[in-house]
Formats: structure tokens, sequence, C-alpha cells
């Protein structure tokens, strides 16, 4: 009989339905997938949104979601996937939170939630049933942790800075 670990299979459940949404989601940006603009539109909006230099900043957000989702859901460098997905996400709050918090208003809960359960995953590890397991864990080593999200938080940070500074010069400028 065999016996399945039930922490393990949360896991697997919660790491593919969030791999999921965010792969779905990078993919419309890179590859114009499921309605989205790809990486012209996407590059398009990053500049209406302030970010700079809008192509990058199109890539690494597409990246960030695409490939950190399809890793969470492989449960592969899992430390990795969590923190670029989050750093991803962290980009997409900065966005929405002029307009509060709920998703309702167009504020930033869905993002929020998606990089928060992403880090959660990349913290917590893949569980057994993952590519990392199988692989006696030669991508999820403890040091990968830290080294990934502190490299994904000053990303991040240094992203939305750059952002919210050209938001301020144009604000002084039309002033």
């Amino acid at each position: 009989m065999v016996c399945f670990n039930r922490r393990d299979l949360g896991l697997l459940a919660l790491r593919v339905g969030t791999g999921a949404v965010l792969a779905a989601h990078g993919s419309q940006k890179l590859a114009g997938w499921f309605g989205g603009g790809g990486i012209q539109g996407t590059t398009a909006a990053m500049e209406a949104m302030g970010f700079h230099p809008p192509k990058h900043s199109a890539v690494a957000a597409g990246l960030g979601e695409a490939g950190g989702g399809v890793l969470l859901a492989l449960g592969l460098a899992t430390p990795a996937a969590g923190a670029a997905a989050a750093g991803a996400m962290a980009g997409a709050v900065a966005v929405h939170a002029p307009a509060g918090f709920f998703a309702q208003g167009g504020g930033y809960e869905y993002p929020a939630f998606l990089g928060f359960t992403a880090a959660a995953i990349g913290l917590t590890g893949p569980g057994r049933y993952s590519v990392d397991h199988a692989t006696c864990h030669v991508f999820d080593r403890p040091w990968m942790v830290a080294l990934a999200f502190a490299g994904s938080a000053a990303a991040a940070a240094a992203v939305v800075g750059r952002r919210a500074k050209g938001q301020a010069e144009q604000a002084r400028e039309t002033s």
C-alpha cells in the first residue's frame, strides 16, 4: 500500500496551482498567449506605468512570472523560483498600490497574494513530490534561499525605486 504524505501533497497542489497561474501571466507578457500583449504590448504598458527601460522591464517581469511559475510547478530550484516570482510581484504591487488593497478596485490584493505565496513556497521548500527532491536538492540548498531572496529583494527595490523616482521627476516637470 502506498502512503502519501499530506504535507507533501499539499505543497504539490500549492506549487502547481501557484506556478500555473504565474506561468500563464508571464506567458501573456512574453508570448502574447491567453490574450496578452506579448513583448511589444508589455513594453508599451511598462513604459506607460513608468518602468525604465521598458523593454528590459517587460522581459524581466515576464521571465520572473513565467520562469518562476514553471520552476515552482516543477519544484525545481525552488528558492530561486519563489524569489523570482515574489520579486516580479513586488513590481506589480507597486503599480496597483495607489488603488488601495482590494482587487475589485484595481488594488494590489492579487499580486501581493501571488508574491507572498511564491515566497512562502520558496522558503518552505518544494516537498517530496518535486524535481528538487528527485535530484537530492542540488538546486535547493540553504544558502540558495538567502542568496535568492536577497538578490530578488535588491532587484525589486532598485526597479520599484527607479520607477518611483521617475514618477516624482515627471510630476515636478508637469507642475
